[in-house]
């Protein structure tokens, strides 16, 4: 596995034009617009967040755009498509290998960065045929804010009891 990339968040959309131009593509300004919403976040937001952070921007901008410029991105190598089981996709210019902790309260998802879990063995496949191309470890549990606000959350109480009518 490769070594990991500096966190993006503090590059600009103009840092990659270029990238868009090797592959014939207009740095457009809804292309802009999505990568920059992008490259301000660091909660790996869904393409439904991305949108509506664009659209405050570019009201005429649609989600089918949104979600194109997004597949696209993730085609340039320029971000990367986290999922996991359950939740939507989230979309993340970390292109470097990294591993993530996600809130099964909230679901936050936030990267983590282990030397250690870059050093995993690959489980043998052969058995399924399946071949491996890469791999990310996802841990889940609670983040802190939801921890604190399940410690803060009143405990459940006994229903209250109606007074017969006699």
């Amino acid at each position: 596995m490769a070594g990991t990339e500096p966190r993006v968040a503090t590059k600009t959309a103009d840092a990659f034009a270029p990238r868009f131009r090797q592959h014939g593509l207009p740095l457009t300004v809804q292309r802009r617009a999505i990568l920059e919403a992008l490259l301000r976040r660091e909660d790996h937001p869904t393409a439904e967040q991305i949108f509506a952070d664009v659209k405050t921007r570019i009201p005429e901008v649609s989600r089918t755009t949104v979600y194109r410029v997004l597949e696209t991105l993730v085609e340039l190598g320029l971000a990367r498509k986290a999922s996991h089981l359950g939740a939507a996709a989230r979309f993340d210019p970390n292109t470097g290998h990294h591993h993530h902790l996600v809130c099964l309260r909230c679901d936050r998802v936030v990267d983590l960065e282990d030397a250690r879990l870059d050093q995993l063995s690959l489980p043998d496949t052969r058995r399924t045929g399946f071949a491996i191309s890469d791999y990310s470890v996802h841990f889940l549990g609670l983040c802190p804010q939801c921890r604190r606000e399940q410690a803060e959350a009143p405990t459940p109480r006994e229903p209250a009891r109606r007074k017969r009518r006699q």
